[in-house]
């Protein structure tokens, strides 16, 4: 009577192994991906976040301005920039500064 009842243990015991190695094995796959995604992620973010520095702190526009454009560039009020759009056969001038308030 010792005998299937012990039989019966092993092979659960079996059973319940290759489930938790197999349930494991899904869980490290995704990890793997996941830590690939974050690590490419992370080198774009760090890419991202050199560019934004190093290009737009007012001292290098400036600088790039006077390198590159020279007096090919010049101030503008930016609430006299007006935006074109075509309804229809009509054309609709509208004012950008106040589209953008009203987005936001």
């Amino acid at each position: 009577m010792k005998k299937p009842l012990l039989i019966i243990s092993i092979v659960a015991l079996i059973l319940m192994t290759s489930f938790v190695k197999n349930s494991t094995k899904k869980i490290e796959d995704k990890i793997f991906i996941l830590n690939g995604n974050i690590s490419s992620l992370k080198s774009e973010l760090g890419d991202v976040l050199l560019e934004y520095n190093y290009l737009s702190s007012p001292k290098k526009l400036i600088a790039y301005q006077s390198k590159y454009f020279e007096n090919d560039l010049i101030k503008i009020d930016i609430t006299k920039i007006k935006e074109i759009t075509l309804n229809k056969e009509d054309l609709e001038i509208t004012n950008l500064i106040n589209k953008i308030q009203t987005h936001e």
